[in-house]
């Protein structure tokens, strides 16, 4: 239980520290627009010093692919369009309770608007209990619960293409109203574009990131059992013409910041490990403090995108085609992260089209994309969820004939008190 009144006496400095907290983000913010000033004018060339000197580099500089002085107006979305997206929800493995297994819960929602059509609005769960499922990770040192995370990242992707590239493929004047019962994915081989029947726009969301930095601490053998069926799904959306993007809230990525570094540094080459590897402060700190979406907030007006960037992290060169580039929009509420893979970035019609319905999106949900809300809802497993879901295991094994089927004395002792 929380002592309030304790809790009150260790926050009274709290205050103070915010406000010249407050003050320093404000000088580190005027620094980082004189820097964006001084890029603006050579901009190639701070392009060519960091594919240059980037294996040298203390941090990771993304790459600007337009001017840094664009900023371009979102269109209004079409009146016909469709948004599907994904979203994950687990219950985690135990000891302590009647079977040690974990569920992945994947939330899949499908809105059409302008169509008069059903929406898909439902969840695939998914038990894993075999030895396989629960103790492959541990040859590698991942433990379970880290595990089942990259578990999900992957299924959130396949769900996603599967669901998106039934609906593109289906023979639309056959298109059941029921979304659920949707036909299995045909092959593709249009060559990129969308079904002949199916002309209009359609965008497939996740939240977060497409950049899974995760992957870089992973071994090798362990990074293939995630990646690849990634891209794979990817791929499919591609082949289907339907673009993906990742919607981040909130960003704490100072990727795009991190190409001012270049203008801020005094030394002849921007050789960090050499000049600064050992230094306490480093000429460009300020910028550590600083985050993207505060910078752009101060560029941007609502409605509005900034350049877009090429992502350096090292995990892209593993990305092949599909390598992220993102922006940050100006959505109304905030400042919010796109990313895109690269044959949606350089496609400006798809890439301008994408964004429109991103931001339409964002707009039905007051501040935030209501597909990737329902995902959301759908996906997630409450408390109640989680006792049925034991409950229905534990019929299971008593009709399996299992006897002492129960939880340990911990978990039945915490879930009550007698104090």
């Amino acid at each position: 239980m929380l002592d309030l009144t304790k809790l009150a006496k260790a926050m009274q400095g709290i205050s103070q520290h915010l406000t010249l907290e407050a003050a320093a983000s404000r000088q580190r913010l005027e620094r980082a627009q004189e820097m964006l000033t001084q890029a603006r004018t050579r901009q190639a060339e701070f392009v060519k010093q960091q594919q240059t000197w980037r294996d040298r580099f203390l941090f990771t500089a993304a790459i600007p692919v337009e001017s840094l002085d664009t900023r371009v107006d979102l269109e209004v979305s079409p009146k016909s369009h469709t948004v599907i997206a994904t979203d994950g929800s687990q219950i985690a493995p135990s000891h302590h309770e009647i079977a040690y297994c974990y569920l992945i819960n994947v939330g899949r929602v499908m809105l059409h608007y302008g169509q008069s059509l059903h929406p898909l609005l439902d969840s695939l769960p998914e038990v894993f209990y075999q030895p396989e499922d629960l103790y492959v990770s541990r040859q590698w040192g991942i433990r379970t619960e880290e595990w089942m995370g990259y578990r999900r990242t992957v299924s959130e992707a396949s769900v996603l293409a599967e669901i998106a590239c039934n609906w593109v493929n289906a023979d639309a004047s056959n298109q059941p109203n029921n979304p659920k019962s949707y036909p299995p994915v045909p092959p593709v081989t249009n060559g990129g574009s969308q079904h002949p029947q199916s002309e209009v726009p359609t965008l497939a969301m996740v939240d977060g990131s497409l950049i899974y930095w995760f992957l870089e601490q992973l071994p090798l053998e362990a990074r293939d059992r995630i990646l690849p069926p990634i891209l794979e799904a990817w791929e499919q959306l591609r082949l289907a013409g339907i673009p993906i993007m990742g919607y981040i809230s909130a960003a704490r990525s100072g990727e795009a910041l991190n190409f001012l570094r270049l203008p801020a540094c005094i030394h002849p080459v921007p050789d960090c490990m050499t000049y600064c590897a050992n230094l306490p402060r480093t000429p460009c700190q300020l910028f550590d403090s600083l985050r993207d979406t505060i910078f752009w907030a101060s560029q941007l007006e609502p409605g509005q995108r900034g350049p877009l960037w090429r992502s350096s992290a090292r995990i892209l060169d593993l990305y092949d085609a599909h390598r992220i580039y993102f922006c940050y929009v100006h959505v109304g509420a905030e400042i919010a992260r796109v990313e895109i893979p690269a044959w949606v970035a350089e496609n400006s019609a798809l890439l301008n089209q994408s964004l429109s319905l991103m931001l339409a999106q964002v707009q039905k949900g007051y501040g935030y994309p209501v597909a990737l809300a329902e995902a959301h809802n759908q996906a997630v497993v409450r408390g109640g969820d989680r006792a049925r879901f034991f409950a229905l295991l534990e019929q299971q094994m008593i009709r399996a004939g299992l006897r002492n089927v129960g939880t340990s004395y911990k978990e039945a002792r915490k879930r009550g008190s007698i104090a």
